[in-house]
């Protein structure tokens, strides 16, 4: 399985990162210059997806997407049925060789499967698929922040090229929110533990450098500022949350934290 890792150029210190975890895995991979920002104010004029309607996209989040799609359009072109893509600041599992070298685990019906960890609560489906190594996937049922690393399939890969011809979107909403087309039809897995994580989850020596602008972008919006809910509309919130949670139950889908599998192997 071909590993597509994204990196820009004057990240160097970030692709020396990279570099040395995937040296320490075992495996080889792909560096595809990631398309900056700073270089391509274009972008930003090319359509928006409807969602962003409160909430633009940043500069930098439309240029991600746009590195992301370079990795895409790899993936769709090349022979081998699935395809690997990372950014640069991922840390991974001491056991993450085995399943990158080796795409015989993932299950034929995958669209997607999300190897990362945000650390924040998903939902994904109760039944499990052992794929070997102390991993299994689950089916994911809400969104899933962050597309540092993740399995693609080839025919995904070009419906989600498709899909952003012309217009811009987040590449974590494409590949892991079921409310955008591009993700709600597919079927799309979470691994359990993750393979691998942010550093800024780990060692916190490489900043994400999507947060600032983001979060900048979600104050600029006014969505950060919470005003005082009627208590008609509070009843309403609460009674929907529990419908909610019964039709999950019953659906046999849980809230989850997705754990992280160590970067050093247990004795």
């Amino acid at each position: 399985m071909k590993c597509l890792v994204i990196n820009l150029d004057r990240s160097p210190d970030r692709l020396a990162h990279i570099t040395a975890e995937f040296a320490r895995i075992g495996v080889a991979f792909e560096r595809i210059v990631a398309i900056d920002a700073r270089d391509h104010p274009d972008l930003v004029l090319q359509p928006q997806h409807a969602m962003y309607a409160i909430r633009h996209l940043s500069r930098s989040e439309i240029a991600c997407m746009h590195s992301h799609r370079a990795c895409w359009s790899i993936i769709a072109r090349d022979d081998a049925p699935y395809g690997a893509v990372f950014e640069d600041d991922m840390v991974f599992s001491a056991k993450a060789g085995a399943l990158l070298a080796d795409a015989r685990w993932i299950p034929a019906d995958a669209d997607a499967i999300k190897l990362e960890t945000f650390f924040s609560k998903t939902m994904i489906q109760r039944k499990k698929t052992s794929v070997g190594h102390g991993f299994s996937v689950f089916r994911l049922r809400r969104s899933h922040m962050g597309t540092g690393g993740y399995v693609l399939s080839r025919q995904m890969a070009r419906d989600l090229l498709e899909a952003t011809a012309q217009t811009n979107a987040a590449a974590d909403d494409l590949v892991f929110n079921p409310a955008f087309p591009t993700s709600g039809g597919k079927t799309i897995y979470q691994l359990v533990p993750a393979l691998c994580a942010q550093d800024q989850f780990v060692d916190d020596r490489l900043p994400s450098l999507l947060s600032e602008e983001r979060d900048a972008a979600w104050v600029a919006s006014g969505l950060t500022v919470k005003r005082k809910k009627p208590i008609a509309e509070k009843i309403r919130v609460e009674t929907r949350r529990i419908a909610e949670w019964i039709i999950d139950f019953c659906r046999l889908r849980q809230y989850r934290v997705i754990p992280f599998d160590p970067p050093e192997a247990e004795e």
